[in-house]
């Protein structure tokens, strides 16, 4: 650390970029508090709230318990028991996350179109978000000390005993962040809900929104999601408590025990391809199908289809390139002030840049065209506000990885750069930041990933004439033009597998090597 505290130039970019998370939050409050008294009751206390509000809930509480006990049993078989397959099954278990939601929708709606109910809404978000639950749980796993579970046999403990009393409760952790996850991407989800006709607090915004925008009503309903998504993160902070879960000393690391399933074996093996099936095979298999299917204009040259094709790619690409390029800018001096300095001022700042990840996209979307009607005109509906609107929803998303990435630069050779006589920003440029390279290569790349299938802030905050290949999915499937909407998912899909990968990589994989027997 070259000094106690840090320059006011890396405290000014800071300011900005935890400034630029809070302006939704503050227009949004701000919006809902001119809203008189009189005119709130009248807009809130009315049935279709109620109706808004007991979806909402039912779907979180609903989809939270089947991602828990699904992710956690996933998990489980992977990581501690003798089923064939275990690298393969690892590596499908997260290719949900590639997989947008709305295009999971596109598909089981085009196969059933029966499903626009709460049942298919809880399908959709189940087989999109279990892999929220599946990645941390698997890691725990991983990670605890097997001795735990030794002791616990020696004390005659069955499996099931054991699982309940000993592994559970350390699990605990990871499955009720993981289960949180799922919560808030469930309150925050439109897409798949408004293809699905089912109502929730985003769909009832967005349609207030294009009903007639006069920001009483979609401020109101936005700040009742804000205050559910808060209300998430209390109650996740409650129930996990302030219990300690880590090891006192770690020693050296032995392998976990693995149970053999025996004549369970080829049984839990069908349970896992039959979950494939739903999760990957569905929304890949409609899409495939709906290919090769005529579209709506089916007698048009098959070179303007494609033109439409690459041009709503070459928009995402572009997008995604300058939402990458925009986050990671404000991300990289958030993630220098958290790596090397310390104090209230790095927490605080920190800390309000987290706050993007309970913040839902249509409220973000819906206080910047607020702000840009009143005050920016010209700014209204750029790309400019558009970029900023992705780099507010997933600066999160990026600064975990920044973070991650520097703390494996050393202090020490930043030190001697500076005694050789290097200014701060010759070490930042010629030290640290080749030596966090890689980590800051897959930060951007998660960033444009998550753009380039955003839907909701691009819905609203788009340019005139600017068609993603999200809003193309959108727009068609819309007008049940399934087979319109097969090439741009098609596209959509294989930009987005990048992420599985990465992911399985980094968080997923099962041990390549056969643990420890266990009867």
């Amino acid at each position: 650390m070259f000094r106690r505290r840090p320059s006011a130039g890396l405290l000014a970019a800071c300011c900005v970029a935890s400034g630029l998370v809070l302006l939704p939050l503050g227009v949004t409050a701000w919006n809902a508090a001119n809203v008189g008294w009189s005119t709130a009751l009248a807009l809130l206390w009315r049935p279709l709230v109620g109706e808004l509000l007991t979806n909402t809930l039912r779907l979180i509480a609903c989809a939270t318990i089947c991602c828990g006990v699904i992710g956690t049993a996933i998990a489980w078989f992977i990581e501690r028991t003798d089923l064939p397959g275990r690298r393969i099954w690892a590596v499908l278990a997260v290719v949900p996350l590639a997989i947008p939601p709305f295009i999971t929708s596109y598909a089981w709606i085009s196969l059933n179109p029966n499903l626009a109910d709460f049942s298919g809404a809880l399908l959709v978000v189940t087989v999109s978000y279990y892999p929220l639950v599946y990645l941390p749980v698997a890691a725990a796993l991983r990670e605890m000390d097997p001795a735990l579970e030794e002791t616990a046999r020696a004390l005659g403990n069955n499996r099931r005993t054991m699982f309940l009393r000993v592994v559970l409760p350390q699990l605990r952790p990871a499955l009720l962040g993981g289960m949180l996850l799922v919560a808030l991407d469930v309150l925050v989800e439109f897409g798949a809900f408004a293809l699905l006709r089912f109502r929730t607090f985003t769909t009832a915004i967005y349609s207030a929104y294009r009903a007639g925008f006069s920001g009483a009503e979609p401020a109101l309903l936005a700040m009742i999601l804000l205050v559910l998504c808060i209300a998430c993160l209390i109650a996740e902070s409650l129930v996990r408590g302030g219990a300690r879960y880590g090891r006192i000393a770690r020693g050296t690391r032995r392998r976990a025990v693995q149970y053999r399933l025996a004549g369970w074996r080829w049984p839990v093996q069908a349970g896992f391809a039959g979950w494939v099936v739903l999760t990957v095979g569905v929304p890949l298999g409609m899409i495939l199908y709906w290919l090769a299917q005529p579209g709506d204009g089916a007698t048009a040259p098959v070179a303007a289809s494609f033109a439409a094709v690459a041009q709503a790619a070459w928009a995402s690409v572009y997008l995604g390139g300058a939402g990458a390029a925009l986050t990671m800018a404000l991300a990289l001096p958030l993630g220098v002030l958290a790596v090397r300095y310390h104090g209230w001022m790095v927490t605080v700042l920190e800390r309000a840049a987290y706050l993007a990840q309970s913040i839902p996209g249509i409220v973000v979307a819906l206080a910047l065209v607020s702000l840009t009607v009143h005050s920016l005109r010209p700014l209204y509906q750029s790309t400019v506000l558009l970029v900023a609107a992705y780099s507010i929803l997933f600066l999160p998303l990026a600064l975990v990885s920044v973070r991650a990435a520097l703390m494996q630069a050393q202090p020490g050779l930043e030190e001697a750069g500076r005694s050789l006589g290097l200014n701060r920003l010759a070490v930042m440029l010629r030290i640290s930041l080749p030596l966090a390279a890689p980590g800051l290569g897959a930060a951007a790349a998660l960033v444009f990933i998550a753009v380039t299938t955003e839907l909701t802030a691009t819905l609203l905050l788009a340019p005139i004439g600017t068609q993603t290949l999200a809003t193309q999915v959108w727009a068609d499937t819309s007008t049940l033009a399934f087979a319109a909407a097969a090439p741009y998912a098609a596209v959509m899909a294989i930009m987005s597998m990048a992420a599985s990968w990465l992911l399985a990589g980094r968080f997923g994989a099962a041990s390549i090597h056969a643990p420890a027997k266990a009867a």
